[in-house]
C-alpha cells in the first residue's frame, strides 16, 4: 500500500517552495543556493524544512547529482506553477522604464541568430534602452525549458520545434532555404538543377534540436548521405569553407543572402523539397506579463515580424 507524505502546510513559505524548484532544476544543493542568492548552508537548512513539511525525502544524492523521489516529482509541476502564478502577479504591479533600465537580458540563441538578432537589437537599445545589456549564451536543447522557466533565460530566438507548452512562441519570419557556394563555383552558374545538386559534395550543419535538421533529412532523402563532405556544429565558420573548396552548403535564406550581398558567394534555390524554416522568439508562461520581458519580446516583433 502507497504511503501518502503528511504535508504540515503552516512550515510551508513562498522561499521553500522557490528552494525546491531550484533544487529541482540544478540537482544540486549548491548551485540551487547560488540560484536563488543564499549560502549552501542556508539551501540544506531549506531542504531540511522541506523535508519535515511534506514528510518526504523530496532528493535522493546521487553520482548525477540530488534525483527527486516520486513524490518531489509529482508536485513539482504544480508547485512551479504556482510559483508562475505569484511571479505573475507581482509582475503586473511592477513597471519597466526602458529609458533608465540597468538589466540584462539573457538569450538563447545560435551563432547565426547572433548575426540575425543582435546587430538591429543593439543598435534599437542604443537609442531606446541605453544601460539595458545583453547576453548571448547557447544552452543545450534538453536544458532549454528549464533555462526558461527559472528566468535564466529570458527568450529563445530561432528554429525550435521541440519547445511545447508551457513555453509560448511567437513567429517573427518564415526563412526559406538557400544553397550557398562561392561565386565562382567551376561546375554551378546562375541556378542549380537537380543533377548538379545530387553531384556537389555538401558542407552540412548539423544543430541538434532545431529545425535545421530538415536539411539533412532532404539531403538523405534524395540519396545524398555519402555526399556529405563535412559536418560542423556552428553556421559562421561555412562560409570560410564555402570560400576555398567547390562545396556547398544549404542553410537558412538570411544568413545566405547575407554573404551573397559581399559578391564572393552566391545562393540559389536548392531543386529539393525542404519546409520553410519558422523563426519564433519563445519564452515560458510564467513571465508572459513580466514587463521588461514583454517589452523586449514586442521589441523583437517590431524589428522581425513580417508585415
Amino acid at each position: 500500500m502507497k504511503v501518502i507524505p503528511i504535508m504540515n502546510v503552516n512550515e510551508i513559505d513562498l522561499n521553500l517552495l522557490r528552494a525546491f524548484d531550484a533544487i529541482l532544476l540544478d540537482r544540486s544543493v549548491t548551485m540551487a543556493g547560488g540560484r536563488v542568492g543564499i549560502t549552501q548552508p542556508a539551501m540544506s537548512n531549506a531542504l531540511a524544512r522541506l523535508r519535515k513539511a511534506f514528510g518526504d525525502p523530496l532528493f535522493v544524492r546521487t553520482p548525477g547529482g540530488m534525483q527527486p523521489t516520486p513524490f518531489a516529482r509529482s508536485i513539482a509541476d504544480p508547485v512551479r506553477q504556482a510559483l508562475g502564478l505569484i511571479d505573475a502577479a507581482l509582475a503586473s504591479q511592477a513597471r519597466f522604464d526602458p529609458s533608465t533600465s540597468e538589466r540584462v537580458f539573457r538569450f538563447h540563441m545560435s551563432d547565426m541568430g547572433e548575426m540575425v538578432f543582435l546587430p538591429p537589437l543593439l543598435e534599437r537599445l542604443h537609442h531606446v534602452a541605453p544601460a539595458v545589456r545583453v547576453e548571448a549564451r547557447f544552452v543545450p536543447h534538453d536544458e532549454l525549458e528549464d533555462s526558461l522557466a527559472s528566468g535564466e533565460i529570458d527568450l529563445a530566438l530561432g528554429t525550435l520545434p521541440g519547445l511545447a507548452p508551457p513555453v509560448r512562441s511567437h513567429r517573427l519570419f518564415r526563412d526559406p532555404y538557400m544553397s550557398l557556394m562561392r561565386a565562382d563555383h567551376p561546375t554551378i552558374g546562375k541556378t542549380l538543377s537537380r543533377r548538379q545538386f545530387l553531384a556537389a559534395f555538401h558542407a552540412l550543419v548539423s544543430s541538434v534540436g532545431t529545425g535545421h535538421q530538415a536539411v539533412e533529412s532532404a539531403l538523405l532523402q534524395a540519396g545524398l548521405h555519402r555526399r556529405i563532405a563535412l559536418r560542423v556544429p556552428h553556421f559562421m565558420v561555412v562560409p570560410m569553407i564555402l570560400a576555398r573548396t567547390d562545396l556547398i552548403a544549404t542553410v537558412p535564406g538570411q544568413f545566405a543572402r547575407s554573404f551573397e550581398q559581399t559578391g564572393n558567394f552566391k545562393a540559389l534555390r536548392p531543386p529539393v523539397h525542404i519546409p520553410v524554416a519558422d523563426v519564433k522568439v519563445h519564452w515560458h508562461e510564467r513571465f508572459t506579463e513580466d514587463p521588461g520581458n514583454r517589452w523586449m519580446r514586442e521589441l523583437f516583433f517590431e524589428l522581425h515580424e513580417e508585415r
